[in-house]
């Protein structure tokens, strides 16, 4: 394919797909009411807007990191310590949101009067996550 053809058709397909990606992203945030969710176990929904600028501020921060190639210059165990404090703080925030917010399926299911399909409806979910993990490590990685 000639090179002036290339490259317009590479930036339209990284466009479209960081659109997705952040489309996605805002979905999740939005439709599983993550962050009032985390504002409220955390007891400070007085101060979500906080929760929120981080989440936009990191956003926008990690994809500057990412396009201009930012390193961080620590030693090998303090990056690991700090990355590994930060990653876990982030996890555990977003697990205890998310066991909130799954709470929901039960009555959604209900609601649908999907009750009687709830075990495959988890078994779905879950085999799909495995399923592109698997995907991303064996395929992605190699």
């Amino acid at each position: 394919m000639a090179d002036w053809l290339a490259y317009p058709l590479l930036v339209f397909l990284g466009l479209a797909g960081g659109v997705a990606v952040g489309s996605g992203m805002v979905a999740l945030l939005v439709i599983l009411d993550l962050i009032p969710r985390l504002a409220q176990l955390a007891r400070a929904y007085g101060h979500s807007v906080w929760f929120e600028s981080a989440v936009i501020a990191g956003s926008v921060y990690w994809s500057f990191a990412d396009f201009l190639d930012w390193r961080l210059r620590l030693p090998g165990v303090a990056q690991l310590a700090g990355i590994g404090l930060i990653d876990g703080i982030f996890i555990g925030m977003l697990a205890a949101a998310l066991t909130e917010v799954l709470n929901v399926l039960p009555i959604l299911a209900k609601r649908l009067h999907l009750s009687k399909y709830m075990v495959a409806l988890v078994m779905a979910m879950v085999l799909g996550k495995i399923a592109g993990s698997l995907f991303d490590w064996l395929v992605y990685q190699w």
